[in-house]
């Protein structure tokens, strides 16, 4: 155990809670978030020495792969695949096993260690789900990426099929608090996708889950969000803040201020201090230029596109990497 000196600033403490495996209470988490703006940077310090001491200055990169767009019978606010969603983006069904394959390479140019394969959709048909294992199990013969399948809500067969075809992680996000999940989307429960991520877990895979911030939801809310996350043991938790696109429910939802993401980011880490809290969809747009900021408390970032929005260029994130003097974890296997 570790000892609190008179000389540490209460966000210091909060380190030293995260370190000794103690948890923040909920006014403790809404003093990050309320706090001043001139308390930033002390706050990401004392988050980076949480994140330092599980990951020390390694950045692992993510890169999505969108292998089916739009076609999405779900009512989801922030999407703009969903049916409910005007938003011009391309349309069509799963992609042949050689487009995925060459969507791995392109992951392995990126430097990236985790290939992230994304389908819109409630959930796969079990044709779609060999169309995935087909390639998977020739792109883990052939490359040292850690697979990760994003394919929507799985029962437990089709969990098992792809644990044992190769797949590593399965992403599924609570996106949202419980409370505010109804006024985000009516055609599915929060329980639903707490019930896949538990599927994935019982099937042997890594579970990948987290939220998109910017959606109405509390401060109160943000950090029971973080609660759920740690109490479901997400082993890799990927932080979008909304980017409202013109044409979906929330196209006039005003994004998080800079500031403000960069204590989100910092209360993830307090509370879920060994997981890998990554940077995810939205970066660019609320972040803006303070991203560097954002690896003080996060050890992971998404590379290139997302599913239908544009991130930044590669090299964008890679200089930001080598100018922090962190370093790309390049295999995550």
């Amino acid at each position: 155990m570790t000892t609190l000196t008179s000389k540490n600033s209460i966000w210091e403490q909060y380190a030293e809670k995260a370190l000794n495996g103690e948890l923040l209470t909920i006014e403790e988490g809404v003093s990050i978030l309320q706090a001043d703006d001139d308390e930033v940077l002390p706050i990401m310090q004392a988050a980076f020495r949480v994140r330092k001491h599980y990951y020390g200055k390694k950045v692992k990169l993510n890169m999505i792969f969108n292998a089916k767009s739009g076609l999405c019978p779900e009512d989801c606010g922030y999407c703009s695949q969903s049916i409910v969603s005007s938003a011009p983006v391309e349309k069509y069904s799963l992609l042949d096993k050689e487009t995925l394959i060459a969507g791995a390479k392109e992951a392995m140019n990126r430097k990236a260690g985790t290939y992230c394969i994304v389908a819109s959709g409630r959930g796969p048909t079990d044709k779609e789900v060999d169309q995935v294992i087909d390639a998977v199990s020739e792109i883990t013969s052939t490359m040292p990426l850690k697979i990760c399948a994003c394919l929507g809500i799985l029962s437990d067969e089709k969990a098992k099929k792809l644990k044992e075809a190769g797949v590593h992680r399965y992403n599924h996000n609570l996106n949202t608090h419980k409370d505010n999940h109804a006024n985000i989307t009516s055609t599915h429960t929060y329980d639903d996708r707490v019930n896949t991520v538990e599927e994935v877990k019982a099937a042997g895979m890594s579970p990948c889950s987290g939220c998109i911030i910017g959606m109405g939801e509390t401060d109160e809310q943000i950090v029971e969000i973080a609660y759920s996350l740690r109490e479901i043991d997400a082993d890799s938790i990927p932080v979008n803040f909304l980017h409202a696109i013109p044409g979906t429910p929330l196209e006039n939802y005003k994004r998080t201020e800079p500031m403000k993401s960069l204590k989100v980011l910092a209360l993830m880490r307090f509370i879920n201090p060994s997981k890998e809290i990554r940077v995810s969809g939205g970066r660019e747009v609320n972040l803006r230029t303070l991203q560097p900021l954002a690896l003080y408390a996060a050890n992971s970032i998404f590379v290139g596109d997302y599913l239908t929005t544009k991130g930044q260029a590669v090299t964008e994130d890679h200089n930001i990497i080598e100018d922090l003097g962190f370093e790309i974890e390049e295999c995550a296997l």
